[in-house]
């Protein structure tokens, strides 16, 4: 009878510590956590796992700082909740910060709790996302807390490519807090509460006198449009965790799979007339790739990242045939889809990350070249075109492209081209490949000429036209076998159905190396 109460009491303490645990910094902060329209941390991963999944690991673990105080103020699972659920079915390891607690700022406790989830992930295959909100570093412990730090970066670096990692930002993120999420494939941020900065306003003003708000410094908007950090930005939290569901729904645990099939009702032999409507007969004239693109992919249904920075270029997923494929695609309706440093580093740093795990690739091409000027000379675009050279030539996916239009000069070759091992490319009767437009190339070939000529203007647009049904048609590509078929429109989803059928069991290496140099 005594030991039947001494177990009944322990296990009432157990039950009093689970709910002090869940109970973080108490009701009051959690009220004005609240109140800043900000979920805690076990609500977040409650809205993100689905219903009665999460395994909480680490509740009992505790701070063991003893200097500023902390010997009297401990909280049950620090500052951070970890564990693992699962998200449409499928294993997701998960941590969310608790500003209730400390600020959500980072212990060396907490770093553990965070290294744990993650070694785990690698070790079971699995995604790793972390919901961020947090003061940044413990300041109390110092440098113990910087060496958490680093512990996660070095695991974040470890992961990379060998399991997908997301990061959210529900709230701050200051310091060396940003470069985790920084280190991982995809960033979230909610506007209005999700912040990212290395030096704070506070800190800006008095070094160089400038000053500036938390949100022009560090918010959604100013990552998602300018600095092109974040990928993914919403208005509320609700939003936020739901779109990482769905990201998740298109990629693969890991490395070593594929992303997971969907089943698809439509006849894959159905053609669309109405793609032959979409590109204008001026060949000057802006369209919008997007309509090409959702009348290609499975039911419309188009994931897009990054939308607000580099818009003249497209990236995301979709699925054709069920299947996941990564799409790439110029943006004729923004800057009429040249290629600048923006665009060739978020496309290049995409087609890597599609590389990695499996999901082929399909680009859709109309690009009139590179953005002259000397702001793109001297920012760069030499190193960082190169890279989008580097990520489409490096790439051993499947790699389908489109022509829709025009490819000129060294822009027709970094878009997926056969010269860059692309598999199969295929081109509208539209398509034009040429080093340049009809109008500059006419310029240097007939200068003379048109110099001499009794109407200049009239002679200009005579060679032009000449030129243009001469060299600039997807025949002469498609004779030397540098386009794979020339295709209708209405014949393009069927066709790529195909082609990624053939293409299902491609198997290609690179040759032994350590790793390449990538032109950073």
């Amino acid at each position: 009878m005594v030991v039947r109460k001494q177990i009944d009491r322990r296990q009432d303490e157990l039950l009093k510590m689970r709910e002090r645990a869940k109970q973080g910094g108490g009701a009051e902060r959690i009220e004005a956590q609240h109140k800043r329209k900000k979920k805690i941390a076990r609500e977040r991963i409650a809205a993100f796992l689905d219903k009665g999944s999460f395994q909480e690991l680490d509740q009992f673990v505790q701070h063991r700082s003893t200097d500023f105080g902390l010997a009297d103020e401990h909280y049950l699972g620090d500052a951070v909740v970890t564990g693992h659920g699962k998200a449409n079915g499928r294993l997701v390891f998960v941590y969310a910060q608790d500003f209730t607690v400390f600020g959500g700022s980072l212990s060396e406790v907490s770093a553990q709790k965070i290294c744990k989830v993650m070694d785990l992930g690698m070790q079971t295959g699995a995604p790793v996302v972390g919901l961020i909100d947090s003061g940044g570093a413990r300041i109390q412990e110092g440098i113990d807390s910087l060496a958490g730090y680093g512990d996660i970066f070095l695991r974040n670096t470890r992961a990379s490519g060998v399991i997908p990692q997301i990061s959210a930002i529900l709230g701050p993120a200051a310091g060396g807090a940003t470069y985790s999420p920084a280190l991982t494939d995809f960033v979230f941020m909610v506007g209005g509460v999700g912040q990212m900065y290395i030096t704070g306003p506070d800190v800006i003003k008095a070094v160089t006198g400038e000053e500036v708000t938390h949100e022009d410094l560090g918010g959604a908007f100013a990552h998602a449009s300018r600095s092109g950090v974040s990928h993914f930005s919403h208005s509320n939290e609700e939003d936020c965790i739901k779109e990482i569901r769905r990201l998740l729904s298109f990629l693969p645990q890991n490395n070593t799979e594929e992303a997971p099939r969907q089943p698809f009702l439509d006849d894959p032999e159905t053609t669309d007339p109405e793609l032959g409507r979409v590109v204008p007969d001026n060949p000057n004239q802006p369209y919008n790739m997007q309509e090409i693109i959702k009348r290609v992919v499975d039911e419309g249904d188009f994931l897009e990242v990054q939308k607000d920075f580099a818009r003249n270029i497209i990236v995301g997923f979709g699925r054709i045939a069920g299947g996941a494929v990564g799409i790439v695609g110029n943006q004729p309706d923004h800057m009429a889809g040249v290629l600048d440093i923006n665009a060739s580093v978020k496309a290049a740093r995409f087609v890597r990350f599609c590389d990695a795990f499996n999901i082929p690739l399909l680009t859709f091409v109309d690009v009139p070249g590179f953005m002259p000027g000397t702001a793109q000379e001297h920012g760069g675009i030499i190193r960082h075109g190169a890279k989008l050279i580097y990520a489409y030539a490096e790439a051993t996916v499947p790699k389908i492209s489109l022509l829709t239009r025009k490819a000129y000069g060294g822009a027709y070759l970094v878009m997926g081209s056969k010269s860059l091992r692309g598999d199969i490319n295929l081109a509208w009767p539209s398509a034009e490949l040429a080093v340049m437009g009809a109008e500059g190339a006419v310029n240097v070939i007939h200068r003379n000429e048109i110099r001499a000529a009794d109407d200049p203007e009239k002679l200009r647009a005579k060679l032009i036209e000449e030129y243009r049904e001469r060299l600039m048609n997807p025949y002469v590509a498609a004779g030397r076998g540098l386009v794979d078929d020339v295709i209708l429109p209405a014949e393009t989803r069927p066709k790529v159905i195909r082609a990624l059928d053939m293409l299902r069991n491609k198997r290609e290496v690179l040759p032994p190396k350590k790793h390449g140099s990538i032109p950073l």
